[in-house]
C-alpha cells in the first residue's frame, strides 16, 4: 500500500513538474527569483522533448509499482486521471517536438520581456 502511494506521489510530482516547466515563466513575472529554479527546469523539459530523453521519474515510478506488486496503471484516481496527461496515448516523436516548441513559445516571450525590463531599468 505504501509503495503504491509513493508511486502515485511520483506521478503527481511529475505532473506538477510538467506544469511548472510549461507555465513557470508566468510565476517568474510575479517572483523573479523563481527564475533560478524555472530556467533549469524549462531547459530540462525542452531537452527531454526535443532530444527524446527519458525522464528519471518514470523509471522510479515503475520501480515503485513493481515493488508494490503492480504491473500497470489500472487503479485509483491518480492512475486514471493524471497518467493519461503525462503519458498520452499516441505520443510520437513529432508530437514531442511540438511539445518542446510549446515550452519555448510560452516561456521565451516572458523571459524576453523580463530581460528587456531589467535592461531598461539600468
Amino acid at each position: 500500500m505504501l509503495l503504491r502511494v509513493a508511486a502515485d506521489a511520483v506521478v503527481l510530482l511529475h505532473l506538477l513538474f510538467i506544469l511548472f516547466v510549461l507555465g513557470g515563466g508566468l510565476l517568474v513575472l510575479r517572483w523573479p527569483r523563481l527564475a533560478l529554479l524555472h530556467l533549469p527546469a524549462a531547459a530540462w523539459g525542452v531537452a527531454v522533448e526535443l532530444l527524446h530523453l527519458y525522464c528519471p521519474l518514470t523509471p522510479l515510478e515503475n520501480q515503485l509499482r513493481r515493488a508494490a506488486g503492480e504491473v500497470g496503471y489500472a487503479g485509483g484516481f491518480v492512475e486514471h486521471y493524471l497518467i493519461p496527461l503525462i503519458y498520452p496515448a499516441g505520443l510520437t516523436p513529432q508530437i514531442q517536438l511540438w511539445l518542446g516548441a510549446l515550452v519555448l513559445v510560452v516561456n521565451l516571450p516572458v523571459y524576453g520581456w523580463l530581460l528587456w525590463r531589467l535592461c531598461r531599468r539600468r
